[in-house]
């Protein structure tokens, strides 16, 4: 039988990508089976104004330095969402998360990707949750005492819940 994080802490830097605004969660199991959540850190990379290579620099800077000081193990992403409404969203999206992979990449950090809707699902019961149903359930789940601000943070500490809760899995021998 393998129990996968009873060993040690496993600490997982989540992410929701986007050119503006990149928010991070580093959250960390803190006992066997990562049966419990603490949030190490959580906060925004601001891509800012500028041109889009002056951007994506900053983002992999922020990121960059939140990985070298942090030491998360594995990283969590949002997938790409496409509307068909809306296809510059995407393509605009994918710019982030293509130097967030970098970033995670030259750091040696195993990447995951979520679906927003997968997600919303495993935090708060329906893929089709508002932004402020995360939020409550991040502030439920982690036991925070305020609802994380802005809502990128909200997202991202959500993407490593998702991670942390999916990894609690028990293999049995076949």
């Amino acid at each position: 039988m393998v129990v996968k994080g009873v060993n040690s802490a496993v600490r997982i830097l989540g992410i929701d990508p986007g050119l503006n605004v990149t928010g991070y969660g580093v959250i960390e199991t803190s006992s066997p089976g990562g049966s419990s959540l603490l949030v190490v850190e959580a906060g925004v990379i601001r891509g800012g104004r500028g041109s889009l290579a002056q951007r994506i620099e900053r983002i992999h800077q922020g990121l960059t330095d939140l990985v070298s000081g942090l030491a998360p193990q594995v990283l969590a992403l949002e997938e790409i969402y496409s509307h068909y409404q809306r296809p510059r969203t995407a393509i605009l999206m994918a710019h982030a998360r293509g130097v967030i992979c970098l970033a995670a990449a030259q750091h040696g950090l195993e990447v995951v990707a979520y679906a927003a809707t997968q997600v919303k699902r495993l935090l708060t019961g329906s893929g089709r949750a508002g932004k402020a149903d995360v939020q409550r359930a991040v502030c439920r789940e982690l036991g925070l005492d305020s609802v994380p601000e802005p809502h990128d943070v909200a997202d991202a500490l959500a993407i490593a819940m998702c991670h942390a809760f999916l990894q609690r899995t028990v293999s049995l021998p076949q």
